[in-house]
C-alpha cells in the first residue's frame, strides 16, 4: 500500500493556515488536522491530509516552479472533475484553492484511493499476490514470482485499462476542447525540444541526434483521444485482493486530447528490457519481474487486440516517449543542480538520463522496440 511519511524537509506547508483555510469548506469535515508526505513522484508533489478520521490528498506544484503551464493545479481539478464521472479509475477533486498565501502555491484537494502500487524490485519478503483462491482453500495464493500467466493478466489489465481510457467518448466527458489534436505529434516533438535545451546541464548528444531523427520521421496521426500521458504501473492502483483490477490511476497532469499512440510510446518508453543494467531495471516505474518477463511487443500486441485493429510500427513512438521520459528526468535533475529542491533522489538523475539516451540511439539503430 502506498504510505504517506514525515514531510521532506524544504516541502513543508504551513499546518496552521491549511487549517484555517479547511474550516471554511463544506465540501471537507472539520477535525484535528495532520499532514504527512507521499515520498514517491518527482514531479507535482503530493501529501495525505487527515481531518479526524477522514482522508484526503492535496496537490501542489513543487517547489522551484518557473512555468504554471507545465504545472497547472486548476486545470488539473477541471479534468477530473468532469473525467472522474465517466472513468471510475480517476479520483474524484473535491476543492481548488487558487490563494497561494494558503501554502505557497494554488492546490487541490481530492478524495484518497486505496490500492497497490508495485514498482521496481519485489523483495521475496513482500511476495505481491492474487489469491483468486476459494475461502478455506488450501491452495496456496498465485504469486507474480510463481505465476507467468498471472504476470500476463496483470499486464493485459493494465494496457486494457489504457484503451479503455482512450475509447472514452470525449463528448460524453465534456473534454473534447481539452488540447488540440491537429498537428499534435509535430508540436509535442518541438514542446519538448524545447524543455530539453531550457533544462540543459550536460552534453548529450545522442539525445540531440534522437531530435533531429524525430523531426524528420513524424507520423500522420492515428486517431484523437483523452490520452494520460505518463501511464506506468507507479501511477495506477491495484486491487490488493485482485492484482488484474485498477482501483485508481494518478498523476493527471500531462492529460490532454491527442493521437493515443504518443501515450502508448512513453508507456513503451518506461518498459525497460530485461537487457539493461540491474539499477535501471530497478527503477520505481514498473516492477521488475513484470518487464523481466514481457516484451515491449507483446504490450502493444495486447493494445492492439484490446482495440480491436492493427497497430502500426511503433519506432517513432517508442524513440519520443523515451527521449520525453529522458526530458522529464532532465528537468527534474536542473531543478536539483540549481537548488530548487533538496531531495536528494534526484542528485544522480543525470545517471538515468544517459542511460535513456543509449536507449534512444539503439532503438534508432536497430529500428526495433
Amino acid at each position: 500500500m502506498e504510505e504517506a511519511k514525515t514531510v521532506r524537509k524544504g516541502e513543508e506547508i504551513d499546518i496552521d493556515r491549511l487549517r484555517t483555510y479547511l474550516k471554511g469548506q463544506p465540501s471537507v469535515p472539520d477535525g484535528e488536522i495532520d499532514v504527512a508526505q507521499f515520498p514517491a513522484g518527482s514531479s507535482n508533489l503530493t501529501y495525505l491530509i487527515r481531518l479526524g478520521q477522514e482522508e484526503f490528498v492535496l496537490r501542489r506544484p513543487p517547489f522551484g516552479n518557473t512555468v504554471k503551464s507545465a504545472h497547472d493545479m486548476q486545470r488539473e481539478f477541471d479534468v477530473l472533475t468532469k473525467l472522474s464521472k465517466v472513468y471510475e479509475p480517476a479520483p474524484r477533486p473535491l476543492l481548488f484553492c487558487e490563494d497561494q498565501s494558503v501554502i505557497g502555491s494554488e492546490f487541490y484537494l481530492m478524495e484518497r484511493r486505496q490500492g497497490l502500487i508495485i514498482r521496481g524490485e519485489i523483495p521475496g519478503t513482500h511476495r505481491v499476490s492474487s489469491p483468486h483462491v476459494s475461502k478455506g482453500s488450501t491452495e496456496p495464493p498465485r504469486t507474480l514470482e510463481n505465476e507467468h500467466d498471472l504476470r500476463i493478466e496483470v499486464c493485459r489489465s493494465f494496457v486494457q485499462n489504457l484503451a479503455d481510457l482512450h475509447s472514452l467518448d470525449l463528448r460524453d466527458a465534456k473534454l473534447e476542447t481539452l488540447g488540440k489534436p491537429v498537428g499534435y505529434i509535430q508540436r509535442q516533438v518541438e514542446g519538448w525540444t524545447k524543455r530539453y535545451f531550457a533544462a540543459k546541464t550536460d552534453e548529450v548528444p545522442e539525445l540531440e541526434n534522437a531530435i533531429k531523427w524525430l523531426n524528420e520521421n513524424i507520423p500522420a496521426e492515428s486517431g484523437a483521444s483523452l490520452i494520460h500521458n505518463d501511464y506506468k504501473f507507479d501511477n495506477i492502483m491495484l486491487d490488493p485482493s485482485d492484482l488484474t483490477k485498477v482501483t485508481a490511476v494518478l498523476d493527471w497532469e500531462m492529460v490532454t486530447v491527442g493521437d493515443p499512440l504518443m501515450d502508448l510510446g512513453t508507456t513503451l518508453g518506461y518498459w525497460i528490457s530485461r537487457d539493461a543494467p540491474e539499477w535501471l531495471l530497478d527503477m520505481p516505474f514498473n516492477p521488475r519481474i513484470l518487464m523481466e518477463n514481457i516484451t515491449r511487443q507483446e504490450l502493444v500486441d495486447m493494445y492492439a487486440e484490446s482495440q480491436g485493429r492493427a497497430i502500426p510500427d511503433m519506432l517513432f513512438y517508442y524513440t519520443f516517449g523515451t527521449f520525453k521520459i529522458a526530458v522529464i528526468a532532465q528537468q527534474i535533475y536542473a531543478r536539483y543542480v540549481r537548488g530548487f529542491t533538496k531531495d536528494a533522489r534526484f542528485a544522480t538523475f543525470n545517471k538515468f538520463v544517459a542511460a535513456l539516451r543509449q536507449v534512444a540511439a539503439r532503438a534508432i539503430e536497430s529500428g526495433k522496440i
